[in-house]
């Protein structure tokens, strides 16, 4: 008597990492904040209840409006504040976080952590979204040797 074989099972391809989606209380707030840090979102979206924006990268940002996100999730607890997650962009340099940084505590954002040099070689600032999000700002410090010139 032969063995019986089993064909070989064919595991799920592994899921990739699409988007990243905030709930927020006022769309149009969130979304001007965002334009402040250079993304494009048209104005016409001010009005919408979920908002999709494709980054360079192709990852997407999405927003949805505390009701929207209730609409399918009723159960949830949406909380406010700095939480588990952060959102972060690279600035041109250390004077661009500080530069950025400056123009939306400027503009009445609440800053978190005003610009610092980090230990893990950046300069770094967290400044708060209208939803309270983290928002990180960062670029590398320049090395001793390319200052010197």
């Amino acid at each position: 008597m032969t063995p019986r074989t089993t064909p070989p099972v064919t595991p799920p391809s592994a899921p990739r990492f699409d988007c990243t989606g905030l709930v927020v209380a006022d769309m149009a707030s969130s979304l001007a904040f965002y334009r402040r840090l250079g993304l494009d979102v048209p104005a016409e979206a001010d009005d919408l209840p979920h908002v999709e924006h494709v980054l360079p990268n192709g990852l997407r940002l999405l927003w949805d409006t505390d009701a929207t996100y209730r609409s399918f999730a009723p159960d949830t607890r949406l909380s406010t504040g700095p939480g588990r997650v952060t959102l972060g962009f690279a600035c041109d340099g250390p004077a661009g976080v500080d530069a950025v940084w400056a123009e939306l505590t400027k503009a009445g954002y609440t800053g978190h952590q005003a610009p610092w040099d980090a230990v893990w070689g950046q300069r770094y600032a967290i400044v708060l979204d209208p939803d309270g999000n983290a928002v990180d700002l960062f670029a590398a410090l320049e090395s001793p040797s390319a200052s010197a010139g």
